[in-house]
């Protein structure tokens, strides 16, 4: 079994520096009136962030291998939060949105399925906590 570390580091208020072994330093931050300086993403939007670049990762990978040509890809994703402490996702919703020319449904479909069953480690991990849902649009571009 694989170790991963991380190092978090307070840099003033609730601003945080973090790397883990990419050795890639994130800047974390929140709002002034908690006594951060509003310099960096909050630390809970990154898990969104994470769960877009862990899935789309699989998808632009397994589109790529089946020869797909995508002129744009990106994700939608939005998330409900709860109303009460600690403020927890309850449910996300991820729009896959791809544009090219001739992408076959089916395609996709698999693609996203693979990602989301198989191979994306952060949704395996959010799923035992909070509800995901996906729906996917392709939008034919003729150029």
């Amino acid at each position: 079994m694989a170790t991963k570390k991380a190092i978090v580091k307070n840099i003033q208020g609730v601003t945080f520096l973090g790397k883990a072994d990419s050795n890639h330093w994130v800047t974390m931050d929140g709002p002034e009136e908690f006594g951060g300086s509003n310099a960096g993403t909050r630390p809970k939007e990154l898990i969104l962030l994470a769960l877009g670049g862990c899935t789309g990762s699989d998808v632009a990978a397994i589109l790529r291998k089946k020869r797909i040509n995508l002129k744009n890809f990106y994700m939608n994703i939005e998330a409900e939060v709860s109303d009460e402490h600690p403020q927890v996702y309850t449910k996300i919703n991820i729009e896959y949105v791809l544009e090219g020319k001739a992408i076959e449904p089916k395609d996709v479909e698999r693609a996203i399925e693979l990602s989301l069953t198989k191979y994306c480690s952060v949704t395996h991990m959010l799923r035992k906590s909070v509800e995901i849902n996906h729906t996917y649009k392709i939008v034919e571009v003729t150029d």
